[in-house]
């Protein structure tokens, strides 16, 4: 199947043909029919897959069939996003792919400066992308009304509620009219996933184009057990013997982003982290200079690499292996994308064991153990207490200036309630 089978409008397949595209993918060929026929849908779709261009296309094309002024402040779309990155990817997008209709859009996220977003807002905006923090705050200060909205999108839904933008999503909900088309995509259907669509949705369509493939079948997998104090040696070794070219390193923590990029900068190897405490300007540089091949590796914690869109990443590597067996699965989904084939290591130190035995049972699979220089038996086989990270270590005088201000503020509470009951 072509685009021209999918009955694009002129403008959207000149747009098409520019960027070299020619035949749709799974999503797009699922989806578009569907959107076309202004039917609300649920899509199953990982990134990388074209999910983006699955609901651009068509709205972009229901949308030229009635030209409107763009008001101020009053956008005809919106689509939510879960981060900075994601929002304004897909407002490229918006901008690729609308390149040759007239339509006005921007995208608004926190970490910069409202000031020229509302600048662009007063000028009147057609496709408004945007993360649920920035939105409600602009929509408080009257910046934004939501009673145009004729096309809602909710993208990366399953990431949306697991970052706890539930409340948010609801109160943003609200402000929309009834008489809209709604569109959410999530990377794996869950309980809550379909819960909160089957609240929102009317009559919705459900579109499944998630791998054929497992991750295991497309991604080769291999855990490195390693003592913690061994991890920076072990990193320098695979990036010097294993000619890997677009690497993403993911750690656990914001700090250890910063001192793993700092780290591999050192041994010339060009790399810099991402995560919550840049600016959204370095932010946006690091992806730029990483797409663009500037940067060989990109450190990141999971919630700042959400959204990131980045084709031919060769290797994924787990630094830190994550608490939670789903983002493994997220993480290592960044390389062996579309079909093609990836690598992901993971080192593992005695007190990620558990985490380890957790992903295993998750993914229903065995991760087979890479030999190296710095194997750790003890990493190996650790169990019980050994193999589950510290509590988190306070000093003696945190905990001695800690209790006496806790009392303080405690004690004053108590007697009010007391008076209060009496």
């Amino acid at each position: 199947m072509s685009f021209q089978n999918l009955n694009i409008i002129d403008p959207l397949s000149r747009a098409i043909a520019k960027e070299g595209y020619t035949t749709p993918t799974p999503i797009q060929m699922q989806a578009i029919p569907y959107l076309l026929q202004g039917k609300d849908l649920m899509g199953i779709a990982q990134t990388g897959t074209g999910k983006t261009a699955a609901f651009v296309l068509p709205i972009l094309q229901r949308m030229a069939a009635e030209i409107k002024v763009a008001m101020p402040g009053s956008p005809r779309v919106l689509v939510l996003a879960p981060t900075r990155e994601l929002a304004a990817q897909i407002d490229q997008s918006f901008a690729t792919y609308g390149q040759f209709l007239r339509f006005k859009h921007t995208a608004i996220f926190g970490g910069v400066s409202q000031v020229p977003q509302v600048r662009m807002l007063s000028r009147g905006v057609d496709i408004l992308v945007a993360t649920p923090g920035r939105l409600l705050d602009l929509m408080n200060q009257g910046f934004i009304k939501l009673k145009s909205v004729e096309y809602f999108v909710l993208d990366e839904m399953d990431r949306m509620l697991d970052m706890g933008f539930v409340k948010d999503m609801r109160k943003i909900v609200s402000a929309l009219p009834q008489k809209r088309q709604s569109l959410f995509f999530s990377a794996t259907p869950t309980r809550d996933t379909d819960e909160f669509a089957s609240r929102l949705l009317c009559n919705a369509v459900r579109v499944d184009a998630g791998p054929q493939e497992s991750a295991v079948d497309r991604i080769e997998q291999s855990v490195f057990f390693v003592d913690q104090v061994n991890k920076d040696r072990l990193l320098q070794d695979l990036f010097h013997n294993n000619g890997m070219d677009r690497v993403l390193v993911f750690t656990r923590t914001k700090h250890r982003a910063d001192k793993v990029a700092l780290m591999l900068g050192k041994e010339k190897i060009r790399a810099a982290a991402i995560h919550g405490n840049k600016s959204q300007g370095q932010r946006t540089k690091a992806m730029q200079d990483f797409k663009s091949g500037r940067l060989q590796v990109l450190v990141a914690t999971d919630i700042a690499a959400r959204g990131i869109d980045v084709d031919d990443i060769s290797h994924v590597i787990n630094y830190d292996l994550p608490n939670e067996p789903e983002s493994y699965v997220h993480r290592i989904g960044r390389t062996g994308r579309a079909g093609a084939r990836g690598v992901a290591y993971s080192f593992c130190g005695a007190d990620e064991r558990d985490s380890l035995r957790g992903i295993e049972r998750f993914a229903r699979i065995r991760i087979g153990a890479a030999e190296h220089q710095y194997h750790s038996e003890r990493a190996k086989n650790a169990t019980g207490i050994a193999a589950r990270p510290a509590a988190p270590y306070r000093s003696r005088a945190v905990l001695r200036n800690a209790r006496p201000e806790g009392l303080n503020r405690s004690v004053p509470r108590l007697v009010q309630t007391v008076r209060r009951v009496n």
